[in-house]
C-alpha cells in the first residue's frame, strides 16, 4: 500500500462525521457508490464468516419513496401532535442523493444457531456487530470520495412498508438507514473525552 493511499484512508477515518446538510449532486458517478457497496460486502469481516449482512442502495425515486414511507409512518405515529420538526428532518434526508439500507439475514443467523448450538444466543449479537462494521466501512468509504452521510434507525416502524416497496426477502431484518450526498455544510465542532480515561497501554515498555 502506497503512503498516499494510506494517507487517504487515514484522512477519511479522521474526517468521517454525521453530515446532515446533504445535497443530491454527488462528486462522483453514482456507480462508484454501488462499486463501493460491493467492496464493503466482499471485504468486511463477519463472525464465523457468516456474510449475513445485506445492502440495498437507493437512488432517485426509490430514495424519495423510502423517506415518503418514513414520513407517513411517523406522521401516523404522532397523530395530531406537532410534526413540523420531524418533517424538516425527513426533508433533509429526502434532499440527499441516495440512501443505503443495511439488513441482516435472519435465515443465515438461524442456520448458524442450529449448527453451533453452544453459541446460539451469541449469533444475533454478532450479527449486529457485523452490521455495525459494514455501516462504518461504508461511512468511511463514502467520506474518502468526499460524500457526506449520517446514520438513522427508523426500524422497526418502517420495516413492513419498506419490504413491500422494495421487494425485500422476508428473512432480511432492517438495521439502519444511511442517507448520503454532497456536503452542503460541514458538521459542527466535535469534542473528545480524554484518551487516558478511555484507553490503556500495557506492556509497551517491556519490549
Amino acid at each position: 500500500m502506497s503512503q498516499e493511499t494510506l494517507s487517504t484512508i487515514q484522512n477519511a477515518f479522521n474526517e468521517r462525521r454525521s453530515i446532515y446538510a446533504l445535497g443530491n449532486e454527488l462528486p462522483v458517478d453514482p456507480q462508484a457508490v454501488v462499486n463501493m457497496a460491493e467492496r464493503v460486502l466482499l471485504h468486511t469481516p463477519s463472525a464465523f464468516n457468516s456474510q449475513s449482512s445485506r445492502l440495498v442502495v437507493l437512488f432517485g425515486d426509490a430514495h424519495h419513496k423510502l423517506w415518503d414511507i418514513t414520513e407517513a409512518k411517523l406522521k401516523e405515529a404522532v397523530g395530531n401532535g406537532d410534526f413540523s420538526s420531524t418533517k424538516q428532518k425527513i426533508n433533509s434526508f429526502r434532499q440527499a442523493a441516495g440512501t443505503v439500507l443495511f439488513f441482516e439475514d435472519e435465515k443465515v443467523i438461524k442456520a448458524l444457531q442450529g449448527k453451533f448450538a453452544l453459541y446460539a444466543d451469541k449469533f444475533p449479537v454478532w450479527a449486529q456487530q457485523t452490521s455495525a462494521m459494514h455501516q462504518y466501512a461504508m461511512w468511511v468509504e463514502l467520506r474518502a470520495l468526499n460524500i457526506g452521510a449520517n446514520l438513522q434507525h427508523y426500524n422497526p416502524l418502517i420495516d413492513g412498508d419498506v419490504a413491500k416497496a422494495f421487494d425485500i426477502a422476508d428473512s432480511w431484518e432492517l438495521v439502519a438507514q444511511m442517507p448520503f450526498g454532497n456536503i452542503k455544510a460541514p458538521a459542527g465542532e466535535k469534542t473528545y473525552q480524554p484518551l487516558n480515561e478511555r484507553m490503556k497501554v500495557i506492556g509497551l515498555t517491556d519490549q
